[in-house]
């Protein structure tokens, strides 16, 4: 993992970056929650999803928004943020010119963030979407949502209530052509405490089958070109697994 800076339009920006060996690996942008309230690109529901993207082959960058950090700016509330975020996927495919596949991941404000993104880049493929704030952000703007995604909910969380999510999810899978694999998780707060691994799995688990959809099986390969297709796929998906079975004892490293 490198540290790195680049240009915002507000002044430097600090991120944290991991390159693929794979020239045209996916590339994944992680989105941190709301600043004034200790949001950074270290929160540990962040750094869970920069791992698991970075174990599953992605080149992965996550950074620190305006005002955090090394940051610098001023926090504006959702423009400059948005602002932030689009030069940051700018820098990560300048980057990453043979990429095959873009995702945008985000946690609480970042999710919120990451999905107004979504709606201005036809070249993001994905996202995910951690407990995205749907009782007190406005997020009409999905009309319609550009691409499928996975959204996750802790059952007991005390700041994004449950029913909101559950109501955003309903009226996006009400849309043609877009599919919002929603994911609750049982007995988790907003902070997802004792429940990282959990949330790993269930993203390193929709990441892979979302990846699989995404790779087409041409008919002149024939049938053992896709056995052998199928089976990397299958332990992918147990590398994931296995991962997330050892990831707890890296988040005591990380910091809040």
């Amino acid at each position: 993992m490198t540290e790195v800076l680049f240009n915002g339009h507000a002044g430097r920006l600090e991120g944290r970056y991991h390159q693929s060996e794979n020239p045209a690996a996916p590339v994944a942008l992680i989105l941190h929650p709301h600043p004034q309230y200790g949001g950074t690109m270290n929160n540990k529901v962040v750094y869970t999803l920069f791992s698991c993207f970075q174990n599953l082959g992605f080149s992965v960058l996550r950074f620190n928004f305006r005002s955090v950090g090394r940051s610098q700016g001023n926090f504006e509330d959702g423009p400059g943020e948005l602002s932030d975020a689009t030069v940051a996927l700018d820098w990560l495919q300048s980057v990453n010119p043979e990429a095959r596949q873009c995702w945008i991941a985000g946690y609480s404000f970042g999710a919120w963030i990451g999905l107004q993104l979504l709606m201005r880049r036809p070249d993001i493929n994905n996202f995910i979407a951690v407990s995205p704030p749907a009782n007190e952000k406005d997020f009409s703007f999905l009309a319609p949502c550009p691409t499928s995604g996975l959204i996750t909910q802790g059952c007991i969380d005390e700041i994004v209530t449950p029913a909101s999510v559950t109501t955003l999810v309903k009226r996006l899978n009400t849309q043609r052509n877009v599919s919002v694999t929603y994911a609750m998780i049982e007995n988790a707060d907003h902070m997802y405490n004792n429940h990282l691994v959990d949330l790993y799995k269930v993203a390193g688990n929709y990441i892979i089958d979302a990846m699989k959809k995404k790779t087409p099986i041409k008919k002149r390969r024939g049938r053992r070109k896709k056995a052998e297709i199928e089976s990397g796929q299958e332990d992918a998906l147990l590398l994931a697994n296995d991962a997330a079975d050892d990831f707890d004892d890296e988040l005591d490293d990380t910091e809040e």
